[in-house]
């Protein structure tokens, strides 16, 4: 209740000291620019970055370099989000609570059968599945990352022998993990009767008409994608312009329906921004389902954990979601006081998006003499 209520005031604070002034295109333009050359590839290397913009009720895209075969990257081209998926799910997830067809403090005990008679798994509860709060991961959710995959079949095993760490405090203590979200699929799939990825099409993607947003399956490393979407996908590289595998690549220890990572362009994500900020009538329900993601459950060092989404107030309240692979890197974060959205995505590894994303909503959303003192303290937080 009490870090409820300080998010409350600090939202009331920020609202009333909201700047009255409109950027320019040309202002987001050089703001956009300026910090994302520190991820752009130099000398002619391959790779670049696509970057969409919701500020002020416009959207503005911005794209850099080569996708594929020299072909240059548009708003239309498709990325693999990595982890910027997550944060779909948890909206899908926030829709079918506010809907009253699942409750965040349900088990998953209470949807999957194979689970009800299992040890501590089943006494997990959604919210804090999908907040990384449950205590459950698996050796490939943290470094040195254990070279293992998993059918479903291994996988349900290992969660039926699963032990709940001693020192675990179920709902406060954060340990990222991948694993949470593959069973928070297996919930959705029970509870719905259907598979997750034409879950998510029918009540997210369609209705926002994400027509190039897709959670495809996928075979040998490779999203299994219609011919028309595969066309625009990028080539993906390592951090240092190297490519790593064909178009299309996916990297996931788990090996079944709905366990790869979405794609989607930036055309797409511009829509989706613009749903997190609230400015998506349909689904009716989007806009309150988007407020109960975006609501912190535990506080960390330097952030709080909301619903996928991590929280960070300050002079400028922020929610964002990075994602990260070795031949990938995205993010998506939001002011959502200043009504500024951004999204960033990438066709090289291992690139710090999250630092380049924090800093230019910072830009675009303060003061310039408030923006450098807060730059600075993202500096030191970051050393």
């Amino acid at each position: 209740m009490h870090l409820l209520k300080g998010i409350l005031i600090a939202a009331f604070v920020a609202f009333l000291a909201a700047p009255s002034w409109a950027l320019t295109d040309r202002q987001v333009k050089e703001a956009v620019e300026d910090e994302l050359d520190e991820i752009l590839t130099k000398d002619n290397r391959p790779g670049g970055a696509a970057v969409v913009v919701r500020i002020d009720g416009r959207t503005l895209f911005f794209n850099f370099g080569t996708a594929t075969r020299g072909k240059v990257i548009t708003s239309d081209t498709l990325f693999n989000l990595a982890s910027l998926g997550k944060t779909f799910d948890a909206t899908l997830l926030s829709m079918a609570v506010l809907q009253g067809e699942l409750a965040l403090d349900d088990t998953v005990g209470k949807y999957v059968p194979e689970l009800q008679d299992a040890g501590d798994v089943r006494n997990i509860r959604l919210d804090h599945l999908v907040s990384y709060t449950s205590g459950l991961s698996l050796p490939q959710d943290l470094p040195p990352w254990p070279d293992a995959f998993y059918d479903l079949p291994k996988f349900m095993q290992y969660l039926k022998t699963w032990k709940l760490p001693e020192d675990h405090e179920a709902g406060k203590d954060f340990i990222y993990s991948h694993a949470v979200y593959m069973l928070l699929h297996i919930v959705f799939e029970h509870r719905f009767g259907k598979p997750y990825a034409e879950l998510l099409n029918e009540r997210l993607l369609q209705p926002l008409g994400l027509s190039s947003t897709t959670l495809p399956t996928h075979r040998n490393s490779m999203a299994q994608l219609p011919p028309e979407l595969m066309r625009r996908v990028v080539q993906n590289h390592d951090e240092n312009g190297r490519r790593v595998g064909k178009p299309g690549n996916v990297q996931s220890f788990y090996h079944w329906a709905g366990t790869g990572q979405m794609f989607s362009s930036a055309r797409d994500m511009g829509t989706f921004l613009a749903a997190q900020l609230g400015e998506v009538s349909e689904p009716a329900i989007l806009p309150e389902a988007v407020a109960l993601a975006h609501k912190p459950i535990a506080a960390q060092p330097n952030f709080l954990q909301a619903l996928a989404w991590e929280v960070r107030p300050g002079a400028l309240t922020m929610v964002d979601k990075n994602g990260a692979l070795d031949n990938t890197s995205s993010y998506i974060g939001i002011a959502p006081d200043r009504r500024i959205g951004l999204v960033i995505m990438t066709n090289r590894g291992d690139q710090y998006v999250a630092k380049i994303g924090r800093r230019t909503l910072l830009r675009l959303g303060l003061p310039e003499e408030v923006a450098i003192k807060e730059l600075e303290a993202l500096e030191r937080r970051d050393e």
